[in-house]
């Protein structure tokens, strides 16, 4: 599996968000490539620490009730699957512009690539559970080539 822990691995995901442009269309759902590049932003902000899921009682009960589950399931597929349920607090619906979601999203991947590489990244996933390092690697990977596959990058 590919990894963004390595020069090699970052470097292809940048250069595909790099060949997004705004006139982008989807090939399924209902984000524009600019709410992509925020929405894309939310998972590697909770991987870093900078970022929260929404952590309510009903989320917890979910956590508790499916999140080991649910976090397998992302685990052993090999893709993700084409409009699947997304947290609240990770749905993008007002507008955003394009040039500057791009470059904070190729920022957070640069960010997450140093903090994986020397793992500084949480044992614990808000969700998920427990995570290991090649865990939150693999989710952030499958997270982002699934959205720019989305817009055929």
């Amino acid at each position: 599996m590919k990894t963004l822990f390595t020069e090699e691995g970052k470097g292809e995901i940048i250069r595909r968000i790099e060949q997004l442009t705004p006139q982008h269309k989807p090939v399924w759902g209902k984000m524009s490539v600019s709410q992509m590049l925020a929405h894309a932003q939310k998972p590697i902000d909770v991987a870093t620490g900078d970022g929260e899921l929404e952590n309510g009682f009903v989320m917890k009960m979910l956590s508790l009730l499916f999140g080991k589950s649910v976090k397998n399931k992302f685990i052993r597929n090999e893709n993700l699957d084409k409009n699947s349920p997304t947290a609240k607090t990770f749905k993008i619906t007002d507008q955003r512009d394009f040039e500057t979601e791009r470059k904070k999203l190729i920022a957070r991947v640069e960010k997450f690539s140093e903090m994986g590489s020397k793992h500084h990244l949480g044992e614990r996933h808000p969700f998920f559970g427990p995570m290991t390092h090649e865990e939150w690697d693999l989710l952030q990977w499958k997270h982002l080539d699934h959205h720019l596959k989305q817009f055929g990058v």
